[in-house]
């Protein structure tokens, strides 16, 4: 396959900007106790959208899943090998862990919407620390995003009923004893 040197040259060194569109509140200040993922641990926060996307939110709260998009505005580097939360044994390439240091720091969580005041979204599974930046919301649908015969690379390797049962943050995933079964 040929690829187009026009499209690298287009945009290698381009800027793209995005601006946020609402907040992300949680009870999580720090990366060391925030949950690594939002289903290993069901914490409630808050998305705050502002009032200029107000119109967008019509018809969302008949979802009962969204995905939230954001900035990690409190990320400390820019990584391509990192060792993941969930196998602290081995570096993986940036790519293929979820790791908030990334070459362009955004994120994205399943979040279970609980209910819609307006421009305040209240959700459950809120894996994000509390202030970050909301870049997009899209809704989870089942008929789209579900995929059966799935590979989950490394992670299938993972012992996910026992990482389910302890809490989830870095700090208490670094302090168990790891043994593969």
């Amino acid at each position: 396959m040929k690829l187009s040197q026009e499209h690298r040259v287009k945009w290698k060194d381009t800027d793209i900007v995005f601006h946020p569109i609402g907040i992300i509140h949680s009870e999580h200040t720090e990366h060391e106790n925030t949950p690594v993922q939002g289903i290993f641990n069901p914490s409630v926060g808050y998305i705050e959208i502002f009032d200029e996307f107000k119109e967008g939110l019509v018809d969302i709260e008949s979802f009962s899943h969204i995905y939230a998009f954001y900035f990690f505005h409190r990320a400390t580097g820019k990584n391509l090998v990192q060792k993941p939360f969930l196998d602290g044994e081995k570096e993986r390439g940036i790519f293929a862990i979820r790791h908030f240091n990334r070459p362009n720091p955004m994120g994205m969580s399943i979040m279970e919407l609980l209910s819609v005041d307006d421009t305040i979204l209240k959700v459950s599974g809120v894996d994000v620390l509390d202030g970050t930046p909301l870049l997009d919301i899209k809704p989870y649908v089942r008929q789209f995003d579900h995929r059966d015969e799935v590979k989950c690379g490394w992670v299938d390797n993972q012992h996910m009923d026992d990482i389910a049962e302890w809490n989830s943050t870095p700090k208490e995933l670094r302090n168990r004893e790891r043994v593969k079964k």
